[in-house]
């Protein structure tokens, strides 16, 4: 069993043929899928998602980054009324963007610390994004002293920011960018940060290698995880049934 546990499932690009999304996905061996959270209009397709794929698909709230703006507060009311209607299995995707738009940053740290509010409150993990801020973000993390728990989501750094992570007590989501030529994780990922890995697609974004460029699904995870296995110098069972095992006490 494989566990994606970062994908876009819900969104337009996937509108025509889910099915056979799906249908690829089981068939390459993937049996659980995380969907994070956009903004308040993502929502209902998200849940409609879970609601026909109960057994497969699972559901994350928050508000990502980059629909921070100068109404987030009201956007984070909206989406906080309703985290206790029904299951949510981490609070996501929350953090820091400097990549995009750089106008709503004090709004964006603002907005990350909200959330990690609700989720201590409900012992639940976090799932964050931060790109062109990753040093920002693990800042932001230790503040919270240790009463935060999750996943890093789409880890390009170093070793050192790597490490602090992990002494921080979070997970790094590897995608399909460790299957890039100049990538960069062959150069961090090793056998002994293995217990510290869960795998993800960020479908329909960074399709790994061969299909870089293309939409990305959950059945491309099966490369994913091949190319771990490859820079690691483990089996591919042993690396899925490790990330399935972290996947699942993240996620309880």
């Amino acid at each position: 069993m494989i566990v994606d546990t970062h994908a876009h499932l819900y969104v337009q690009q996937f509108e025509e043929d889910i099915e056979d999304v799906i249908a690829r996905a089981v068939a390459a061996g993937v049996e659980k899928i995380y969907l994070p959270n956009i903004n308040v209009d993502s929502i209902d397709n998200l849940f409609n998602l879970c609601d026909k794929y109960p057994q497969m698909m699972f559901p994350m709230l928050g508000l990502h980054p980059g629909e921070v703006k100068a109404n987030y507060r009201e956007e984070l009311s909206k989406i906080e009324k309703l985290l206790d209607l029904r299951k949510i299995y981490a609070i996501g995707e929350i953090g820091t963007d400097a990549y995009w738009d750089k106008t709503y940053l004090k709004e964006q740290e603002d907005a990350f610390n909200i959330q990690c509010q609700w989720a201590i409150e409900r012992n639940l993990p976090i799932v964050i994004h931060a790109r062109d801020s990753l040093d920002w973000q693990i800042d932001l993390v230790e503040k919270f002293n240790g009463q935060l728990s999750g996943i890093f989501h789409c880890f390009t750094g170093n070793a050192d920011q790597a490490q602090r992570i992990i002494d921080n007590g979070f997970y790094l989501g590897i995608g399909g960018v460790v299957t890039f030529k100049n990538g960069g994780l062959d150069k961090v990922l090793n056998s002994e940060i293995l217990s510290h890995l869960v795998l993800e697609t960020d479908s329909p974004y960074l399709a790994p290698t061969p299909y870089r460029g293309k939409r990305n699904e959950s059945a491309y995870l099966a490369n994913i995880l091949k190319r771990i296995s490859e820079v690691i110098g483990v089996s591919e069972e042993e690396v899925e049934r490790v990330t399935t095992l972290n996947a699942d006490k993240i996620f309880n």
